[in-house]
């Protein structure tokens, strides 16, 4: 399979590009990422390719929109929801430890809950303490939720990709030092 030169954050483009051109049930929800492509640029260009109504700027209102993905996702929607930073999840606690992780469960199985959040992590970048932690091993010990941490940009492609497919919550860790790394992606799946 072809390969091409992609940096971290164009994988992870690349990967809500193709999942919401392949599935009209994908959308991204997140401060900042329709017009201005997200605070790390990792959505540039998608609310031109798919429109206001499929990427849409939030409010700072995490534990909303948060609880607002939840509530898609257990009606049919894919949603891809971006905590611009990972530290903001301790805001939405009650929306991802006791709605998204528990919900199909607590259903028996009827409501399933294919939610993706994306979040930033790690320090580096003078973001001082309440935007420069690493909360996925808080999360990893959560029934319910599934933790990604990729670590090089082909990671970053299939783990999304994957992620958005997936059946259950999703917690997507993205490391803020590594959005400009670059590495080989395969084209394509």
């Amino acid at each position: 399979m072809p390969e091409q030169q992609l940096s971290f954050r164009d994988a992870i483009n690349q990967a809500m590009r193709e999942e919401m051109a392949r599935d009209a049930t994908v959308f991204l929800i997140g401060e900042d990422v329709a017009k201005s492509g997200g605070i790390f640029k990792c959505s540039v260009g998608l609310l031109d390719a798919f429109g206001p109504k499929r990427v849409l700027d939030a409010p700072i209102a995490e534990a909303g929109y948060i609880g607002l993905s939840v509530g898609a996702a257990m009606t049919g929607m894919r949603p891809i929801a971006e905590l611009m930073f990972g530290d903001f999840a301790l805001l939405t606690m009650d929306q991802i430890v006791n709605q998204a992780a528990k919900i199909r469960y607590m259903s028996g199985g009827q409501c399933r809950v294919p939610l993706t959040i994306r979040m930033s992590m790690g320090a580096g970048r003078s973001s001082a303490a309440q935007h420069s932690q690493s909360l996925h091993a808080l999360f990893g010990h959560l029934p319910g939720l599934k933790v990604v941490i990729p670590s090089c940009p082909s990671d970053a492609k299939g783990l999304l990709k994957t992620a958005i497919r997936d059946d259950n919550p999703v917690l997507f860790f993205e490391d803020k030092m590594m959005y400009t790394e670059k590495g080989p992606v395969p084209e394509g799946e």
